[in-house]
């Protein structure tokens, strides 16, 4: 996608499509998200919906690491290339590190 040199997520919501695992995703703000699961992939209900706590760092112009800790305990990183409109995400549920490359589009 082309992106304005001042591009920011906050405000937008995005399909993040990692396969088996399909979320949407909204940026509340700078320090906050909610996500609603379409397709856990066998890592979370389908239809489960949570707001989270995010650290979102700006490493280039349209790249983002983002990071956050679900109330199940679960972590999440990702890099976020909204230029590119790809994914890169690092999950750990119950201690077993699961890795996924895919896709984000604009919902």
């Amino acid at each position: 996608m082309s992106l304005p040199a001042s591009f920011t997520p906050v405000g937008k919501s995005f399909r993040f499509d990692l396969g088996a695992l399909r979320i949407r995703y909204t940026f509340d703000s700078t320090d906050s998200a909610t996500f609603v699961v379409e397709n856990g992939g066998g890592l979370a209900p389908d239809g489960h919906t949570e707001q989270v706590s995010i650290e979102l760092h700006e490493i280039r112009p349209g790249v983002f690491l983002n990071s956050w800790r679900e109330a199940t305990g679960a972590t999440v990183s990702h890099l976020e290339d909204f230029g590119t409109g790809k994914l890169y995400s690092n999950i750990t549920v119950e201690g077993r590190l699961h890795r996924f490359v895919g896709a984000i589009q604009e919902a």
